[in-house]
């Protein structure tokens, strides 16, 4: 029997293949192919949404709603945190956006400066127009005050009298300034006596005195700024801080080279007189000694009489009855010569004459008016501590020795000089030699590589897409894949074929008898043939079970 094999292709059926498949089978092979489209969408959704940091944090509903207008306007995706404490935008774009929400005053932080005089309406009225200069210059002592780190809010109440034309009735104005303390934050002295001294110079004839400023708690600041308070200004301290710590720098500058570095500990005190007195003296010495005595003024004064007296002589009547001529003295004029006097006998016709002389001299006066300079350094108290003697053995042992009694006196005396020593003024020196404490530093410990920041951030970034491929494969592996596999399923002869793109189909000339049941004899044809077929099967399977097929829908 001749057997003649022939190939033959037959055309792929995947629609029908998907109609056969059973209801749960089409549903599951849908829902892993809509589960992966949507993991895709996500994961690029993903990569391409921002990573969004802070704008603004703790700003009020006035200037956050602001705010939220002006980044709405510029088409800037923003978010709010929980509670609205903060505006967030796209990390690329908080420096840029930052910069244009500036210009155009945003945020204004709740408070009006001088832009409120840009605003002014046609027809405002004198009150009016004062009444918006008031608010801008406290809006703008406020921002001020804010700018300050300690101060968290301030606000400014200014009391500013109308002026009018007469000097005597003008009031001075007055402040007020309520400051709102950050937690844990406190202003010292200078810190109080700047913010009074800065609303004083802003608002003309404003006395520093009549700034008060007080805390969140109500507390009065400004009460030890005020002329008169107990205890040291700020200069003051500050003084006496500079001239100890002049000090302590001289003392360890002197010293270190001799001991080493971070062997010496100084602090000094002093005691600093800012008394301030004045005092005059008059002093008063006799005109005494080779010097010429300073004449003020002198008066000479000078009378001429005859001896007979003076008798009315000549023609009776008014010309004869006329008093004498007045003698003259004159004042700080030249000395007259004395007149000899008359001699005896010398008759009716002899004088008398009279001289007197007053001199008048200046007074040596001396007036010295003294006034002590302040800041005066009335005593300084200073202490040393030196560390030991740092050894270091051959073996690279390290030891400490104290300091001889020779070393600590020389320590001491260098110390005296550098800090000026005097014992008529009270001063103290002690030196004290004593092993210092030592620590060791603490040892930086290295993070290890999954603690490191950036290690972290780049982990948890690379994660979002290392789940989203795994979660990816599940759905193909899990869904998909067994779908798919379903579908390439075939009847038993099929798959003996193993998925060949042609179907064989065979086609037998001569009728062959079929094998004769056991214990019957075959003929050499038959053995013939059934060895051919049994050589077919062995070589081409495919073949054989086409075959096989192409019988059995014969013979249905």
């Amino acid at each position: 029997m001749d057997t003649a094999l022939a190939t033959h292709s037959a055309p792929a059926a995947p629609a029908s293949a998907l109609v056969n498949l059973p209801v749960k089978q089409i549903l599951m092979l849908l829902f892993g192919l809509v589960a992966l489209a949507a993991i895709v969408v996500a994961g690029i959704n993903w990569a391409r949404t921002p990573d969004y940091r802070v704008l603004f944090a703790n700003l009020s509903d006035r200037d956050g709603g602001s705010v939220v207008a002006a980044l709405a306007q510029m088409n800037v995706p923003y978010r709010h945190t929980e509670g609205g404490g903060a505006i967030m935008v796209p990390a690329d774009k908080v420096h840029d956006v930052r910069l244009k929400l500036a210009s155009q005053g945003l945020p204004r932080g709740g408070t009006v400066g001088f832009e409120l005089m840009e605003t002014q309406r046609f027809g405002v009225t004198q009150f009016q127009e004062r009444l918006n200069f008031q608010r801008g210059l406290e809006g703008e002592l406020t921002r001020s005050i804010q700018s300050l780190s300690a101060v968290q809010s301030a606000r400014v109440h200014l009391a500013l009298p109308a002026q009018n034309g007469f000097l005597r009735e003008q009031q001075k104005p007055s402040a007020s300034v309520l400051l709102t303390l950050r937690s844990g934050r406190t202003l010292d002295r200078s810190q109080i006596a700047g913010i009074v001294h800065l609303v004083a110079a802003s608002i003309p004839e404003l006395n520093p005195k009549q700034v008060n400023v007080i805390d969140q708690t109500g507390a009065l600041l400004s009460a030890g700024t005020e002329a008169g308070g107990t205890g040291l200004d700020p200069n003051q301290l500050n003084y006496i801080r500079q001239i100890e710590t002049g000090y302590i720098q001289r003392i360890t500058d002197i010293l270190e080279p001799i001991l080493g570095r971070e062997n010496v500990r100084a602090q000094v005190s002093t005691d600093v007189d800012f008394t301030q007195s004045e005092s005059t003296a008059e002093q008063y010495r006799p005109n005494q000694g080779a010097e010429p005595a300073a004449i003020r003024s002198q008066q000479v004064t000078e009378a001429n009489e005859k001896a007979g007296g003076t008798t009315a002589q000549g023609i009776p009547g008014a010309l004869s009855n006329q008093p004498a001529a007045q003698a003259r003295a004159p004042v700080n004029g030249p000395a007259q010569a004395p007149q000899a006097a008359a001699p005896a006998g010398a008759g009716a016709n002899a004088t008398s004459g009279r001289r007197e002389a007053l001199t008048n001299y200046e007074v040596d006066k001396t007036v010295r008016v003294t006034r002590n300079s302040t800041g005066n350094i009335k005593r300084v108290t200073a202490a040393v501590v030196v560390n030991h003697r740092k050894t270091v053995a051959a073996d690279g042992k390290v030891s400490w020795t104290p300091l001889e009694p020779a070393e600590l006196e020389n320590i001491n005396a260098l110390v005296r000089e550098a800090i000026g020593f005097s014992k008529e003024r009270g001063d103290s020196i002690n030196v004290v030699n004593a092993p210092f404490s030592r620590e060791e530093p603490p040892k930086e410990v290295e993070l290890p590589l999954w603690k490191q920041p950036e290690n972290v951030a780049m982990a948890k970034e690379s994660g979002r897409y290392l789940g989203m491929l795994v979660l990816a494969l599940v759905v193909i592996f899990t869904v998909i894949r067994p779908a798919l596999k379903t579908m390439h399923v075939r009847p038993a002869g099929a798959r003996a074929g193993g998925g060949a793109v042609g179907q064989l189909s065979a086609r037998v000339e001569n009728d062959v008898a079929l094998p004769a049941p056991p214990g019957v004899a075959l003929s050499g044809t038959q053995i013939g043939a059934r060895d051919a077929a049994l050589k077919l099967a062995r070589d081409d399977p495919g073949a054989v079970a086409s075959v096989v097929r192409s019988w059995v829908t014969k013979e249905a």
